[in-house]
C-alpha cells in the first residue's frame, strides 16, 4: 500500500492511504488528523469507507455537479451557428465574443450563461480562442512603408499658433 501512495498520481488518495496505514499501526483519529492536517470526520470517512469497499473505497467518486443548461440537441445547433459565422448569423462584426455568444443562447435556448463560462462551453465543444490579426495578410509591404513616410506624416496634428 505504501508504493500505492507514492505512484498514485492524484495527492488526496496517496493522503487517505497514509491515513488507513496509520490507522492500521493503531494511531488514534486525532492523532491521524492532526498529523495529516485534516479534519478528523473526514479520517472517519476514509476509514469507513475503507473497511465498507476495501483499496477501492479510497478512491474519488464520480461527481456530477450541477447539470447543464443546454441540451445536447442545443449545444449540436450552437455548435453550428458558431462554425457558419456571426455575419451569417446576421450579425455586423466578423468576430465572436463570449458576451455575443452569451446573449445568442439567450436568445435561441432562452438559458443564461456568465460570458466568462461560454468560453468554457466553447472549449468543451471544441472550439478555441483566436486572436483577430493586426495586421492585413494580403497587404503590400512597399505600399505600406509609402504611406509610413509620405501620407501619415500629413495627417499628424501640426502644433498650432501660440498665444490665442
Amino acid at each position: 500500500m505504501r508504493r500505492e501512495a507514492h505512484a498514485d498520481k492524484a495527492p488526496k488518495v496517496a493522503l487517505r492511504i497514509q491515513g488507513i496505514m496509520l490507522s492500521l499501526k493503531k494511531h488514534s483519529v486525532s492523532d491521524i488528523a492532526r498529523l495529516l492536517q485534516v479534519h478528523r470526520s473526514s479520517v472517519h470517512s476514509w476509514i469507513q469507507n475503507w473497511n465498507v469497499h476495501s483499496k477501492e473505497g479510497l478512491y474519488e467518486g464520480h461527481r456530477s455537479g450541477r447539470p447543464t443548461a443546454l441540451t445536447e440537441n442545443g449545444k449540436e445547433q450552437l455548435r453550428d451557428i458558431v462554425d457558419s459565422g456571426p455575419v451569417a448569423y446576421g450579425l455586423q462584426t466578423g468576430v465572436w465574443t463570449s458576451p455575443i455568444v452569451a446573449q445568442i443562447i439567450e436568445e435561441e435556448f432562452a438559458v443564461h450563461y456568465h460570458p466568462g463560462h461560454v468560453r468554457k462551453l466553447l472549449k468543451e465543444m471544441g472550439f478555441s480562442v483566436q486572436r483577430p490579426t493586426t495586421k492585413l495578410m494580403q497587404a503590400d509591404p512597399k505600399k505600406q512603408n509609402k504611406w509610413i513616410r509620405y501620407t501619415y506624416p500629413n495627417l499628424k496634428k501640426k502644433p498650432g499658433r501660440k498665444g490665442r
